[in-house]
Formats: C-alpha cells, sequence, structure tokens
C-alpha cells in the first residue's frame, strides 16, 4: 500500500472516527462523511447549560479495556471518571436495591430459594468457555434452565420484553451471556459496581479525535451523507448528499446494514443484497427530563413492571455530579421497539404527555412543575435482534465490490454494540489495511 492511498469512510461514529484516528496517524489520507450535522453516532450529544450530554445514555463498564486504550493513545486518560453506581429494580409498586449479593439475597419477591437460583446465574455466566455452545439457545430457555420459572418470569422476562418486544423470544442467549459477562466484570469488592464516564462527555472524546485526524491532514464532512456508489472500471465512485462525488483508494461504510444495502443497491446483486437485509433492527425512543428534584438516589433502575412502558428509568446525575449541569437532575427513559410501533411514532411532547402519568405512578411526589426541560431523541437503527446462530447471518467485512469494506455494529458479535467494542473494530480494520489484509 502507498502512502499516498487515500481512504473515505461513511459515518462519523465511533467506529468510522477511530478507524480515521488511526489512519491518519499512520499518514494516510482520510476523510470522514457523516448524514447528521454533529459526530459521534449514537453516541452523539446535546447542550445542556453549557455542557455536551449523549441523547441517548452512555457509561463504560471499568473492564471496557479498548476504549481505555485509545484514551491513552489520545493522552487523555485524567479524563477518566471511575464512580460507585447504585442499581435497582421497580417491581410491584415497590424499589428495591440490586447493586450487591447482599441485595439478591433481600429480594423479597422472590422465595428464597429462587434468589439462591438467581445467583447462579452469575456463576453459570463464568462457567462460559466456549460461547458458540450457547448458539442453539435462546436467553429464555437458558435463563429458565439456570433460575428456574419464578425467577425468569419476575427478573428476566419484564427486561428482555422491554428490550426487544415481540422479539424478545427469539433473542440469543449469546447476547444475554455476555451482557451479564460485561457487568459482572465491573464489580468491585463486595460486589459493588463501578462505572466510567469521560470528563466532557462522550462528544468531548470523539472532538479529540476530530482534532487529530484533521492535525493530520484528514478531514470530517458533517450534513453530507452517501447515497450510493457508482462503479466503473473496476473503480467505486461515492456520492454523497450534496452531490459532490468522493473518488478514494478504499471506501469503508460504518452505517446500519439496512442503510448500506441502500447505498450499494446500484451496484451489487440482489441475493447479496437480501443478505445484508437478513438482521433486523429495533429503534429507541428517548425521553430525557431536565429536573429541578431528584426522583430517586439509583442511576439505573431496571423496570419489571409490563404496564410501564419503558424498560428502564436511568438518573444520570446520580452516576454524573447534578453541578456538572448547573443543578439540573437529568432523567433518561428509554424504550427499545420497533419503528411501527405508536411510541416511535409520536411527536416530543405527544411523547412526554405519555410518560407523565407513569412516572407520576412510580414516583407519587413527581410533579410537572419539576420540569425545566424536556427532549425526545429517536433511532431508527438502535439495536440489532440477535437471535440464535446469529454468527451465520453475519456478514462479511468485505463486500463484492473491490475495495469497498463494511465495519457496523451488528458485526460486533459476540459482542454487544457499544462504543467499547466499535473502538476494538475501527482500530482492528485500520490495522489490516495498513497492513495489506484488505
Amino acid at each position: 500500500m502507498t502512502s499516498n492511498q487515500n481512504i473515505a469512510i461513511v459515518g462519523a461514529g465511533y467506529t468510522g472516527l477511530t478507524m480515521a484516528y488511526y489512519l491518519s496517524k499512520a499518514g494516510k489520507t482520510v476523510s470522514v462523511y457523516e448524514k447528521a450535522a454533529e459526530i459521534g453516532g449514537l453516541a452523539g450529544t446535546f447542550t445542556v447549560e453549557g455542557e455536551q450530554l449523549e441523547k441517548f445514555y452512555h457509561h463504560w463498564f471499568t473492564n471496557d479495556a479498548h476504549i481505555m486504550n485509545l484514551i491513552k493513545d489520545l493522552g487523555k486518560e485524567e479524563n477518566i471518571l471511575i464512580r460507585e453506581t447504585r442499581t435497582g429494580m421497580y417491581y410491584a409498586k415497590n424499589f428495591f436495591r440490586l447493586s450487591s449479593p447482599i441485595d439478591l439475597l433481600k429480594f423479597s419477591p422472590l422465595p428464597f430459594f429462587s434468589r439462591i437460583r438467581l445467583g447462579f446465574v452469575v456463576l453459570a455466566v463464568r462457567m462460559v468457555k466456549d460461547w458458540k455452545k450457547l448458539e442453539d439457545k435462546s436467553a429464555k430457555e437458558w435463563l429458565l434452565g439456570i433460575c428456574g420459572k419464578k425467577g425468569y418470569e419476575v427478573v428476566w422476562e419484564p427486561l428482555l420484553t422491554g428490550k426487544f418486544g415481540r422479539f424478545a423470544d427469539k433473542v440469543s442467549a449469546v447476547w444475554f451471556w455476555n451482557k451479564l459477562k460485561l457487568r459482572g466484570g465491573s464489580r468491585g469488592e463486595k460486589g459493588k459496581e463501578f462505572l466510567a464516564y469521560y470528563k466532557g462527555g462522550f462528544a468531548s472524546l470523539a472532538q479529540s479525535m476530530v482534532d487529530e485526524i484533521i492535525k493530520n491532514g484528514g478531514s470530517i464532512h458533517l450534513n453530507n451523507g452517501a447515497t450510493k456508489i457508482l462503479t466503473k472500471d473496476n473503480k467505486n465512485t461515492l456520492v454523497l448528499e450534496k452531490g459532490n462525488e468522493v473518488n478514494a483508494d478504499k471506501l469503508v461504510l460504518t452505517c446500519a446494514l439496512p442503510q448500506i444495502a441502500e447505498i450499494l443497491k446500484e451496484s451489487v446483486n440482489d441475493e447479496y443484497l437480501q443478505s445484508l437485509k437478513k438482521i433486523e433492527y429495533i429503534g429507541n425512543t428517548c425521553l430525557v427530563l431536565q429536573l429541578s428534584k431528584s426522583l430517586s438516589e439509583t442511576y439505573w433502575l431496571n423496570v419489571n413492571d409490563p404496564n410501564f412502558p419503558f424498560v428502564g428509568i436511568i438518573e444520570h446525575t446520580n452516576f454524573e455530579p447534578v453541578e456538572s449541569y448547573k443543578g439540573r437532575h437529568i432523567v433518561y427513559l428509554s424504550k427499545y421497539l420497533p419503528t411501527d410501533e405508536p411510541l416511535y411514532n409520536m411527536t416530543p411532547k405527544e411523547v412526554l404527555d405519555y410518560a407523565l402519568p407513569h412516572i407520576k405512578r412510580m414516583f407519587p411526589k413527581f410533579d410537572e412543575s419539576w420540569i425545566l426541560d424536556f427532549h425526545v431523541w429517536k433511532e431508527r437503527y438502535s439495536q440489532p435482534v440477535v437471535v440464535k446462530h446469529y454468527s451465520k447471518l453475519i456478514p462479511s467485512q468485505t463486500t463484492p465490490l473491490p475495495d469497498v469494506l463494511i465495519n457496523t455494529m451488528a458485526q460486533i458479535y459476540p459482542e454487544d454494540r457499544g462504543t467499547n467494542y466499535a473502538v476494538r473494530e475501527g482500530k482492528i480494520m485500520a490495522e489490516k489495511i495498513l497492513a495489506g489484509q484488505f
């Protein structure tokens, strides 16, 4: 590979930015094209009282080594913030703390023996040495076998249904195992959970990558996503929304697989396009409240009430201090759902009005006068649905077009989507491009 080879990347999320950072650092000419008005992808932000805040709640686990190594490469280690958090559950009109093994033993909605069986899930996670052996089981089948019907119905089924809706019974045991493995690996002494954040928010880290990319001679182009790729004489041309065309030695697409299928539809055969569409996605509607008062002392509250429309209530300012937002308490109410469901298609005010009675039911002291501001953010391709034998559905990073690659969150497996693994995959692809393996 010659030193003057240029690379175009579609998508300024963490995968695309990481790849561009390491490629530009090695002397390659890199350009990044993003349809949104900002960088960060699913870790995009908005401003609250002069501080950047994620549209969708974000944190890292303390064992997220790839993101930590990136931060060290950028010389920004002093910005890593590690804090203890409180996790809880809302069930049968009551709040339960679930931040330690002792909390589990006190979890009264389950008979004592069921609480013990629920604790076996931690051991079962640790005993998995080859995740491929879980591929033929659904999360439901796996969990029922470990913690029994009562434990599954009270604790796990509401969370799976809240996360995946009508797809819940199809979700792979591999996905659930990995989620529990990550969370367990972020616990300290006595089972307490510690999570990590970044000073200035995730946007600050993304901007540090952008600054380095530009310093290294690269470029970032916002509000100008890709519409298609045209191929002529074995050369690929990237056509952008503003009508301009880009010729590059290599093109890398980091957006969702259905979006990639749309970009490639004029250049590849239908069989390949259909293979990209085999993986289904669900969307997300996230209501963010800025409040004058706190709802609770819990950071992450799982909602195991089938009548509550949101799977979780995340009070961000029980993690990042409320002083960061000039005294405003930040609360996320998140719902993963297919995009044909009513909640996804509501206006922001309709989402708020829909949520308020449920919030009041859970927190009787809550009053609408506490709301200083609110925002509703939506994402069409928020989460791939990881089904049994998912590994057989994942497309290769190479495509039928020479020098056109794909690198998406749907290919992060057995791990789930997240900035830590986006960074891992972005760096690995950069290294392979530099080594001439692509």
